[in-house]
């Protein structure tokens, strides 16, 4: 879930006493929406994590490594400037909000002691990392809002910084029964409605805990409880939460992360929890593949929609090649009738529109009827219908070899798109987009936003239940270096007429439930993985040659036997 206030707090609390004090020794900006700062605390490095992402704008510590761009956003390069080697003075909730302030003491250029502060604002779709100097104006921001954004509130260079505006909402540190009871009394609504709208810092999923732990129940309506009784619960079970920090990542029943919480959720118990020694592990446990492919998925929107295009635009060429193709099968029929005409023009004239003449290709020799051009002499109709063939043969020949070269490409299209499924990190993506450029389908990156170069992706790897390795590329680069190096004796197997990954079982002479085994995974990995039963050839890495000059990830190969498998589950990699 987003960031609540209550939790903001709590990690605030957190942050501050591991990094107040420590220095700041690297500052970067992997994302336009995200900074990492490292900090030196405690004869540690430790990287904070600031992200202003809509759907999970968070701080907390990481130890995930991130890429850096070539060129550093202008926000970046000025806090590198002003704060480098400055000191962590606090980290502290701002009122009780979504608002985290981090000050920072350095020397200036003048070797004169002075301070900023980055403010971090964590308000879904308005979330923003805030650069401001000490005397409160803003030197820059992750996002810019002029007036044509917001008319409530500019966050420009220059000008001064002026908090969100306030709602009035009782501070959720600050609780006191009575003045809840004030706050609900007259109100009528769900319980833990009435609490988000009267308590600062409540998420939806907060404010249902409150109104179980006070009521018994998530949905209670405040017309149907002890109001009073619920708000000095609500109030008691707020002071007692520093008391009872227990940061957690709760499961659903199928094993997939749902939630990460400070403290144990009653109306949550049924779900399995994960329990961490703090808050920061905790979310960045959580958010770790989460954020991880969200930030692939936004990146691969666009290469997903070119190769969608040119997929489909393949597809209405080799519609009309294939129409071409059935149309030019009419030539034997033009042969014939020139011929014929041909042999029979005495019985033609002139300015008729047909004529019958004997087939002398069919027993009997039946008449055959000839259409003729009424403006034309029968010996220009011969020639015509003898154009007419020539023109078909070599619509045929031609239709032929197009269809053959759009149904390549096509092929190859498709398993980009099956490729691009695959990808999980930024260096397969990376890998994918440059093959694209490299074939003219994607214009080169020219973003200043370009990334470093990455370390190449690697392959996945599985272990068989005979304990060989079973590895498995994931996009062409990997197949044709998982292909290239297998030695020639291990077995190689491939879903048959569709795009999928080179499979390759590492070591000699598996037995035949190892070969199943990669025969299910190659299925998995797979344009067919949502079929009950998938056609798998493999045959031994000898026999799998790579042509010259073919596409990446292309190969023929000969003495391969065919399984029929169900496609793997999702199994773990190793």
């Amino acid at each position: 879930m987003p960031i609540d206030g209550l939790t903001l707090g709590l990690m605030a609390g957190e942050l501050n006493r591991t990094l107040a004090d420590g220095r700041i020794s690297k500052i970067i900006q992997p994302e336009r929406d995200e900074i990492i700062l490292t900090i030196r605390s405690g004869g540690v490095n430790r990287q904070l994590l600031l992200s202003a992402t809509a759907n999970c704008a968070r701080a907390h510590l990481t130890t995930t490594r991130k890429n850096n761009p070539l060129e550093p956003p202008a926000l970046c390069m000025l806090m590198r400037k002003h704060i480098t080697g400055g000191r962590v003075c606090a980290i502290r909730q701002i009122e009780s909000d979504r608002i985290l302030e981090i000050e920072i003491e350095h020397y200036d250029e003048l070797g004169d002691r002075a301070s900023k502060r980055l403010i971090c604002e964590f308000m879904g779709k308005h979330s923003n990392l805030i650069f401001v100097g000490s005397d409160g104006r803003i030197i820059d921001s992750a996002r810019r809002v002029n007036e044509q954004i917001s008319s409530v509130r500019e966050v420009l260079p220059g000008l001064r910084y002026e908090l969100p505006p306030a709602h009035g909402k009782i501070p959720f540190d600050h609780v006191e029964a009575d003045a809840l009871y004030a706050a609900l009394a007259g109100r009528s609504g769900p319980l833990h409605k009435l609490i988000a709208q009267s308590i600062s810092g409540m998420s939806t999923q907060t404010a249902r805990e409150l109104a179980f732990r006070a009521s018994g129940s998530e949905d209670a309506h405040s017309d149907e409880i002890d109001l009073r009784a619920a708000c000095e619960s609500v109030a008691r079970s707020l002071r007692a939460i520093p008391e009872n920090l227990a940061p957690a990542i709760l499961y659903n029943d199928d094993g997939a992360p749902v939630d990460v919480v400070a403290f144990p959720y009653l109306s949550r118990a049924h779900l399995r929890a994960e329990a961490f020694p703090t808050l920061s592990e905790a979310m960045d446990a959580f958010y770790r593949t989460r954020d991880m492919a969200e930030r692939i998925q936004q990146k691969s929107a666009a290469l997903h929609r070119t190769l969608k295009k040119n997929i489909e635009r393949c597809e209405r060429k080799l519609a009309l090649q294939q129409e071409a193709l059935l149309g030019s099968q009419r030539m034997e029929e033009y042969r014939l009738k020139g011929e014929l005409l041909t042999a029979n023009l005495h019985l033609a004239q002139k300015g008729e529109r047909s004529v019958e003449v004997p087939n002398y290709y069919e027993e009997g020799m039946p008449m055959l009827k000839v259409e003729l051009d009424e403006k034309l002499s029968p010996g220009q109709n011969a020639q015509k219908y003898f154009k007419l063939y020539q023109k078909a043969r070599n619509a045929q020949t031609l239709a032929a070899e197009q269809i053959e070269k759009t149904s390549a490409e096509l092929n190859y299209l498709e398993g980009q798109m099956d490729n691009l499924g695959k990808c999980e990190e930024e260096s397969e993506l990376f890998e994918l987009r440059q093959e694209l450029e490299r074939f003219g389908y994607v214009k080169p990156n020219r973003s200043r936003r370009q990334m470093k170069q990455l370390p190449p992706s690697k392959p996945m790897r599985f272990t068989a239940p005979s304990g060989q390795a079973i590895l498995v590329g994931k996009n062409n680069l990997q197949n044709d270096k998982l292909t290239g190096t297998a030695q020639p004796n291990e077995v190689w197997l491939h879903a048959k007429d569709m795009p999928g990954s080179h499979v390759i079982i590492v070591g000699e002479n598996p037995d035949e439930e190892t070969i199943l085994y990669a025969a299910r995974l190659a299925a998995l990995y797979s344009k067919g993985r949502t079929s009950s039963r998938v056609p798998v050839d493999y045959t031994l890495r000898r026999y799998v040659k790579k042509p010259g000059g073919a596409k990446p990830g292309f190969v023929i190969y000969t003495n391969q036997r065919t399984l029929y498998v169900q496609p793997a589950e999702e199994p773990t990699t190793v």
